[in-house]
């Protein structure tokens, strides 16, 4: 089974390859409306939480942008999956712990 990614890659580019890299140079790169480090706990009453996972070998989002956004947001509760990349949710290890993660988290 390949678990890179590349059994989905009609789905990636169905708005074509330039199409998909500009989008993602925009937001990377591009002005945004708002500061995302001035973001607040929207689930202050433990009613909810925000999740972030991310791929310590991540190619395309760097691990340490995640680790600093998280340093500056506590209230993101954030797993780094050692060993994986941009498309670790395709790892049905790795999606079924996230599933498990969100139905089973104590709030």
């Amino acid at each position: 089974m390949v678990t890179d990614g590349r059994m989905n890659m009609p789905q990636t580019m169905q708005q074509g390859k330039f199409e998909t890299i500009h989008r993602d140079m925009m937001i990377g790169f591009g002005k945004w409306e708002f500061d995302p480090m001035d973001l607040e706990n929207p689930f202050p009453d433990n009613e909810g939480s925000v999740h972030l996972w991310q791929g310590d070998e991540d190619k395309m989002v760097p691990v340490s942008l995640q680790r600093y956004i998280t340093q500056r947001l506590p209230w993101i509760n954030y797993h780094e999956i050692s060993g994986s990349g941009h498309m670790f949710p395709y790892i049905p290890e790795t999606c079924e712990a996230i599933i498990k993660a969100l139905l089973l988290e104590k709030n």
